[in-house]
Parts: structure tokens; sequence; C-alpha cells
């Protein structure tokens, strides 16, 4: 075989290896975080609830971390082959405010413990069963600009989820920090600065009409930054408002 053939056959091999989706070695996975970027079911798109997204961390000690939007999931996990194989998968039994949610974790849990085969396609990992594929981009490390949504409400030690049906989201965009309730606060913005870890800001006054099971978010909202100041902490998709007292808010993306 000519010098000229041997090297067409080698550059057609790395050509289409470079252009398929190829299996990783499970050191490929491991420390990092994985998010939903389509979820596909018998080869049609899978809507999921809204404001959720499949999240697979695979930490440093051989354990996956899943989700779907509410219960977590998590068990010791093998990678070898191509097949994620979780032993014991483990899920919290968090109480969800949608029947939806319910559903969804045990769709994920199920598809999960099905022993899916995985793959990379460029940076993005690709889990298939039997029925169903999730592609995942790598997580973007959050920033405080945008827009979030209230899920969690902090007295001290304690975190209580949001009233079922309420949304409150708190935007930080070029200097302003707008807090949308649809109620007692909704439009406008008030500006913020940052000091270090710290937002200081000041509320204002707004209408005192009750508006139901969003009262409680509001005053939690209010609560937070009464003494016009917060700390904030970013932990992963999470964020964290705090006042001195201990009380505060979590929100995601």
């Amino acid at each position: 075989m000519s010098n000229r053939i041997v090297l067409a056959v080698l550059l057609l091999a790395v050509t289409a290896a470079c252009g398929s989706p190829s299996a990783g070695q499970g050191a490929d996975l491991r420390g990092k975080v994985f998010v939903s970027s389509s979820v596909t079911e018998k080869g049609q798109p899978r809507a999921m609830v809204e404001g959720t997204r499949v999240e697979l961390r695979f930490t440093d000690d051989d354990r996956l971390m899943a989700t779907a939007g509410c219960n977590q999931m998590q068990g010791p996990v093998k990678t070898e082959g191509g097949k994620l194989s979780v032993a014991d998968l483990g899920m919290t039994a968090m109480g969800c405010p949608k029947p939806e949610l319910h559903q969804q974790d045990e769709w994920l849990s199920k598809l999960l413990g099905a022993t899916p085969s995985w793959q990379f396609d460029g940076q993005n990992l690709v889990v298939t069963g039997s029925n169903a594929e999730i592609v995942l981009a790598p997580e973007q490390p959050a920033t405080l600009e945008g827009t979030w949504t209230v899920n969690g409400l902090v007295t001290r030690d304690a975190v209580s989820s949001v009233p079922a049906g309420v949304k409150v989201t708190i935007a930080f965009k070029d200097g302003n920090m707008m807090v949308d309730t649809g109620c007692n606060m909704s439009g406008g913005g008030r500006p913020y600065r940052l000091d270090g870890q710290t937002i200081k800001t000041e509320i204002g006054p707004t209408t005192l009409k009750s508006c139901g099971a969003v009262d409680e978010v509001e005053n939690a909202v209010r609560a937070t930054f009464e003494n016009g100041e917060a700390t904030h902490e970013i932990d992963r998709a999470t964020l964290s408002l705090t006042n001195a007292s201990g009380a505060g808010l979590k929100l995601g993306k």
C-alpha cells in the first residue's frame, strides 16, 4: 500500500471520529454538571413542566445526583462501556406543588435506573434510554444579572416552599433591582449597588392590599431587605439572599 493511500485512510478515520458522537471515559464526567437542552420520548419532544429541566451532577467520588425540578435523586454510579449504571438510586420525598412534578421525577428515576447509554456529542452529554433521549449541555456559571424566581422562603435555619401557584421574580439589570409579585410589588425598579457580597437597596413604599397566598412571599421579600441590604451567594443556579437575622430567600434561574 502506497504512502498516499495510507495517509488517505488515516485522514478518513480521523474525520469520521471527529464528526460523530463518541462514548467517553468515566473520568470525563467526574466533577461536572450538565443541564438538559432537549428531551425527546419515542422520537418526539417531551414537554417539561414550566420552569424545570433535567440536571445531572457527577461527583468526584463517583456518585450521580439528578433532579427533574422537584426531588433529588442520587446513588453510586459506574460509567464503563458507555453505560450509566446507578446502584440504589435513592430519591427524597419532598412534597411537590404540582402532581406533574412527581410524574416527571418518576420518569427520570425510571430512565436512570434502566442503565441508559451515554456518549459525548461535542461538549454535550447525550443520555439514551429504551424510548427516550436527553441532550445535556455543560452548566454555565450563573451571574447575578438577569431574572431569578423565588422558590424558597428562609427563616433562620429552615426553608419552606413558595405557596402553590405563586410566582415571584426578582431581576437585576443595569444597576436596578425589579421585584414582580403580580400584586403590591410589580413594575418599576430600585437602584442597587454591590459592596462585596452585600446588595444595598431600598424596597420603598408599596401598596398593601391583600393578595392571598402572595402575601407570604411579599412579606418575605420586605423582611429580606428591611434594613436596606442583604448578603447574596450564588451556588450553581441557586441565589441565596439573607439579611442580618438569617431570614431571606432562595431563588433559581
